[in-house]
């Protein structure tokens, strides 16, 4: 069985942020993850995480101002300077927090020239922070449309491109089934690459129990894969975040 992280960006946010990681562990959540980090000092998130007793095993780059915003900067040409702005402060943070990923975010964008424009920046990232864990999570047009890395095909080629040991594939089962409506399937062929996998229900992207997903089958494919990272709750809860987190224990 996996284990298992919470979402602060989605879950518990009945509390203040601050109040999120105490909240996830009487929960039974065994880390956290926060999106966009940016709105409180880091010192202050740190020491939140240490009372907890909670490592924090993921950070998005870059934007903070993540509603209405722009969502991310990373494939849009002529947005480099931007990028390497808004990436070293993502490190800053991830730094002080401790943060084992960085997910770096590609932005909305098309075409080859955006595909070249993430590689570079990938590269440079990669090689600015080597000791820094990164991921690119393939998105669903969905969600997000006009989102440049849509397709897991296009995440494992762009991987293979960069070459970087520090840079690998963040799985999210939810995005996985709009984009090829089969999460076992992508998990087969693609698994190998994680470093870092999220889940919610489909369709309505509420607690990952029930709905069209079997994520029973999902997880013991983990395991069977030899997976060691967490897997995180990334959804909106239907309810109170602890009337639906019978599913960490299911």
């Amino acid at each position: 069985m996996p284990r298992f992280a919470a979402n602060l960006s989605m879950l518990f946010r009945e509390y203040p942020l601050l109040e999120r990681p105490a909240a996830a562990r009487d929960a039974g959540f065994a880390a956290v993850e926060i999106l966009f980090p940016y709105d409180e000092p880091g010192h202050l998130i740190r020491d939140a995480l240490e009372c907890a007793g909670l490592p924090l095993i993921l950070i998005n780059t870059p934007p903070p101002n993540w509603t209405g915003g722009d969502r991310g900067f990373a494939a849009i040409p002529g947005g480099e300077d931007r990028f390497r702005h808004d990436f070293r402060r993502a490190l800053r943070y991830a730094q002080v927090l401790g943060a084992t990923h960085i997910h770096v975010m590609a932005g909305v964008a098309q075409g080859p020239e955006a595909r070249d424009t993430f590689v570079r920046n990938l590269i440079w990232a990669s090689e600015t922070a080597p000791e820094q864990p990164l991921t690119i999570e393939p998105i669903n047009p969905h969600d997000i449309p006009g989102y440049f890395l849509n397709d897991f095909d296009l995440a494992a080629e762009i991987l293979d491109t960069v070459g970087a040991p520090n840079l690998a594939l963040q799985f999210d089962a939810y995005h996985a089934h709009r984009i090829t409506g089969d999460v076992l399937a992508a998990w087969s062929q693609h698994g190998h690459r994680a470093a870092h996998v999220q889940v919610a229900g489909y369709p309505e992207r509420h607690e990952p129990i029930g709905g069209e997903i079997d994520y029973s089958a999902f997880f013991a494919a983990l395991d069977a894969k030899g997976y060691a990272g967490y897997v995180s709750g990334e959804y909106t809860p239907a309810d109170r975040t602890e009337d639906g987190i019978g599913w960490i224990t299911a």
